[in-house]
């Protein structure tokens, strides 16, 4: 996936004319769609961990939206980032967890319960906090509509993840077949995010990138290594200290750019944040699960 992500980021800033064309609204049903997957791989037990241990569950979620909002908020004041610049980090920060976690988790032998517990978890807190977060943190300088983004990411995150819970209930030998190919097609549904916006601004990549694709890159390692040094704090055994990590350094940056495209239009470059930490995520996630594979 990250390779795919990568990509289709590099084939978008050489010939960004082939997707100029796009609406940036198409993001919006992308990611829709691959909540929509999420959902038809969830089921109750998923959320057993929730209950049976509710501390791992809360200080990992408490992790995730502390330590991101205000790692966001530290980066774009050090590196003095433009206002749309700033904004889009910091909705990145106040996302949930990204929906590669999961994966990224396994394959570092992480806790794989405690990891879609917390991914779950967080989805289902986003439609409240990480509106009121984007307006606690960015609201003195950007107008920010608290009670439409909750809206949104009820109708872009919250709706198709229920659908696709329901369509798996009704339909279980269909879904199960469907589960084959739902993570080459939520990998391409990302990819073509990632592609829009890059071609969108690539003359403003290519001309000042530098910056903004290093404060990314700080932004996601900064955030798996307090969320490991959370759980060594907290005492947790190697593995889900593993998974605290990766569920706090990724992030779902997919609906960081759907929001900014529906919410901050007159700040075009606050998409630029989520694609460019949909591409180094997964590059990043997925060297981190090698280096953890291979510590134990």
């Amino acid at each position: 996936m990250g390779l795919l992500v990568l990509a289709a980021a590099l084939l978008a800033l050489a010939f960004p004319s082939l997707l100029q064309g796009i609406r940036p609204t198409v993001i919006n049903y992308l990611l829709g769609v691959v909540m929509f997957g999420m959902g038809l791989t969830l089921n109750l037990h998923d959320f057993k961990v929730v209950f049976s241990h509710p501390r791992d569950v809360l200080a990992g979620c408490l992790a995730q939206f502390t330590v991101m909002p205000l790692l966001a908020l530290v980066l774009s004041w050090l590196f003095r980032l433009d206002e749309a610049l700033a904004l889009g980090v910091v909705l990145v920060g106040c996302c949930p967890g990204g929906t590669a976690s999961n994966v990224i988790t396994y394959l570092a032998k992480g806790d794989l319960a405690l990891s879609v517990g917390m991914t779950g978890v967080s989805t289902l807190l986003a439609p409240l906090l990480t509106p009121l977060l984007t307006w606690a943190l960015a609201g003195k300088s950007v107008d920010v509509d608290v009670a439409s983004m909750f809206l949104s990411i009820l109708w872009v995150v919250i709706l198709p993840i229920v659908a696709g819970f329901v369509v798996k209930w009704m339909w279980p030998r269909f879904t199960e077949r469907a589960t084959d190919y739902l993570p080459a097609f939520s990998s391409v549904a990302i990819a073509s995010i990632v592609a829009i916006i890059i071609a969108a601004n690539a003359d403003k990549l290519l001309t000042g990138g530098l910056v903004i694709g290093l404060v990314v890159m700080l932004h996601n390692v900064c955030g798996l290594g307090l969320g490991y040094l959370i759980g060594r704090l907290l005492g947790l055994s190697e593995p889900k200290k593993r998974a605290i990590s990766i569920e706090v350094g990724m992030q779902n940056s997919g609906l960081a750019s759907s929001l900014a495209t529906i919410h901050f239009a007159a700040y075009p470059l606050a998409t630029i944040p989520g694609a460019l930490f949909s591409v180094w995520h997964n590059l990043s996630g997925a060297a981190v699960a090698y280096l953890y594979r291979k510590r134990a």
